[in-house]
């Protein structure tokens, strides 16, 4: 009979003091972070990070634009040479 009702109390208390111990501890603070900290004037800028890698992601746009507006005109050319080629040959049979 004592032995059910100390595990129902253990079952009860032993959560209650986790959920206590989680309510009185501190949050980490940010500043708190594991390592070493490094100075702000030794760490990379970020933003500048993302501009570089942004400029060379534009830079690599434009090079495909360029490459597709070129091919495109090759291939534009290459019919207009074909339906030439086909006028001519259909107007030299009549």
């Amino acid at each position: 009979m004592l032995v059910p009702c100390l595990r129902r109390r253990l079952v009860l208390t032993v959560p209650l003091v986790f959920v206590a111990a989680l309510l009185l501890m501190e949050p980490a603070r940010s500043d708190q972070e594991a390592g070493t900290a490094i100075p702000a004037e030794s760490r990379p800028c970020v933003d500048c990070h993302a501009f570089e890698f942004m400029q060379r992601a534009l830079q690599d746009l434009k090079k495909t634009a360029y490459n597709l507006d070129t091919r495109t005109e090759t291939l534009l050319l290459q019919v207009e040479k074909r339906n030439l080629c086909d006028c001519v040959t259909a107007n030299l049979l009549n």
